[in-house]
């Protein structure tokens, strides 16, 4: 069974990656199974001063849920050296109930493929007696096929010049029929083995199981003649002993198609239904072997389970969410679009932060929240609700940040704006690094929007962040996906914003928003510093009025 991710909406904010990680934790707790914290983007310098301060790794990074090769249940069938018997191979296939079959190197790297076909054409098509010593196949793969042994030889030693021949006939054929090198297949006539040795034979199998006398022996030794004896008779040593051929020499090399376990499923789909092909190897991302995939595996892939927290907008969640099954919720936001496969927990309610939901949901279970879960819980309402002074912030949010303080031993005031200036250092920023540090899309009616919010403690910072973003505004609108972009330049010490726009409409949705005459690019807003309760919802009704 695969981990459920728990996971927050793209460019997150403190709510976001701590809720993450919070919720994960207690779903641990409750269910015994294992709930893994990710985030959807980088994380703020805010942020990471929390995570640093209570000393917590940062979740996982997840840039797509679109399932790959690693997510298909794929068979880890073993993979053969080039140098193992045809016999050996088929029996491997005949194992693992497989008919094709990678042919790798010590280092699991493709060398060929063989499959059942293969093997088969071979034994139909092939009419070649130097068949065998033109694979120079080893002394060791014919023995072993043959249920034999070597007597006389070195096992490493490759039959590499001549024909097989079978020594059914007079021994005064032998002159004619034997030449230098040849594998000679015979029976217990010793006379017909001294010939074939004397006429230069590399090798010759000794059916039958028939002893051989110490003159044959000692004739061979000095000859250099390799001595292989075979239980089985003369028939079925003939015909078995092809069988014992390396499968290099009947391998396919070129042309081997492979997926690598990062590919999309979806682009290999596309791929291999134009294909007549059974099974595919699949490589990991060092191009070694890893396994087997056949078309049926992309069949049957195990959805991916996600808990969404701090938002339930698919605009706003990861990519490739409509591949996963969403199992839960748990917002303070609207409730929007996500499609879940199944009834789910969903948990929505108006707070100031998702952390305050999740801080409850701890005590609801009779949970001891521990002081690096309390620290975490309570610096993502801090951030949320702007040390309670956003107008999102409720009397529940204040009480439950409070008691997670004294259980983390903080000092909310202090730890607020040590969190706060850590979030305002954005001089070294670029313009799209500070756009998406709290980016959020969504959609009216008739148009698509995106809002960002930057805060800051300095109004000096704010100007400078002022003078970049709007070039940059202007030039990202064409491919930005959104018809107006809008971005939140607040202050937290005097709880206001200057809200930036660009887009066609912009600012006469922002004068009908807000009830004020706007600059060409800009309108302050006293008191305003919620994008959620103050801003996208008359944004949105705006555009739906016009």
């Amino acid at each position: 069974m695969k981990s459920t991710i728990v996971i927050g909406h793209k460019n997150p904010d403190t709510d976001s990656i701590c809720s993450a990680i919070c919720y994960a934790h207690f779903k641990r707790a409750v269910t015994g199974e294992n709930y893994v914290p990710c985030r959807a983007g980088e994380v703020n310098n805010e942020t990471q001063y929390v995570l640093d301060k209570f000393g917590v790794e940062p979740p996982e990074l997840i840039e797509s849920l679109e399932p790959r090769i690693s997510d298909v249940q794929f068979r880890e069938v073993e993979g053969i050296s080039p140098q193992i018997s045809l016999k050996r191979a088929w029996e491997h296939m005949r194992d693992s109930n497989i008919q094709s079959l990678p042919v790798i190197t010590k280092r699991k790297k493709i060398r060929g493929i063989i499959t059942l076909g293969d093997e088969a054409r071979f034994y139909l098509e092939d009419q070649d007696p130097r068949a065998l010593s033109k694979a120079s196949t080893p002394f060791a793969n014919i023995a072993t096929t043959l249920w034999g042994e070597i007597i006389v030889g070195d096992p490493e030693l490759k039959f590499s010049k001549g024909k097989i021949v079978v020594a059914a006939f007079h021994p005064s054929m032998m002159e004619d029929t034997i030449t230098e090198g040849d594998l000679v297949i015979l029976g217990s006539n010793t006379e017909i083995q001294k010939q074939a040795i004397e006429r230069g034979a590399g090798c010759i199998v000794i059916c039958v199981g028939s002893k051989v006398t110490p003159a044959i022996r000692k004739r061979a030794e000095e000859s250099g003649c390799v001595i292989i004896v075979s239980p089985m008779d003369i028939y079925t040593c003939a015909k078995l002993i092809t069988h014992s051929m390396p499968v290099s020499h009947v391998m396919r090399k070129d042309g081997i198609i492979s997926f690598n376990t990062d590919e999309l499923v979806a682009d290999v789909k596309a791929t291999v239904s134009k294909l007549r092909i059974r099974y595919f190897p699949v490589l990991d991302n060092n191009d070694c072997y890893v396994g087997m995939m056949s078309q049926r595996n992309l069949l049957n892939i195990e959805r991916q389970k996600v808990v969404l927290v701090d938002h339930n907008e698919k605009g706003q969640a990861v990519d490739g969410i409509g591949s996963a099954e969403v199992v839960e919720v748990i917002d303070h936001h609207r409730i929007d679009s996500v499609e879940t496969i199944n009834p789910i927990y969903f948990r929505a309610q108006p707070l100031g932060c998702t952390a305050t939901i999740i801080a409850l949901m701890y005590r609801e279970k009779g949970i001891e929240i521990e002081p690096t879960i309390a620290g975490l819980l309570c610096s993502a309402i801090l951030s949320d609700t702007l040390m309670f002074r956003s107008p999102t912030c409720t009397p529940i949010d204040e009480s439950v940040a409070r008691e997670l303080a004294d259980i983390a031993g903080i000092k909310i005031k202090e730890h607020a704006m040590a969190m706060f200036n850590a979030g305002s250092r954005l001089g070294r920023k670029t313009p799209d690094e500070i756009f998406h540090i709290d980016c959020k899309r969504f959609n009216a009616a008739t148009a698509a929007i995106t809002v960002s919010q930057v805060t800051s403690v300095s109004e000096k910072e704010l100007e400078k962040v002022k003078r970049k973003l709007l070039p940059y505004m202007e030039k990202q609108l064409p491919n930005s996906g959104s018809d107006m972009l809008f971005v939140m330049l607040t202050n937290i010490i005097d709880q206001s914003t200057e809200l930036l726009f660009v887009g066609q409409n912009a600012k006469a949705v922002v004068q009908s928003a807000f009830h004020s005459e706007p600059d060409n690019d800009s309108v302050f807003l006293p008191g305003v510093v919620s994008r959620k309760k103050q801003v996208i919802a008359p944004l949105i009704a705006a555009i739906d009025e016009l």
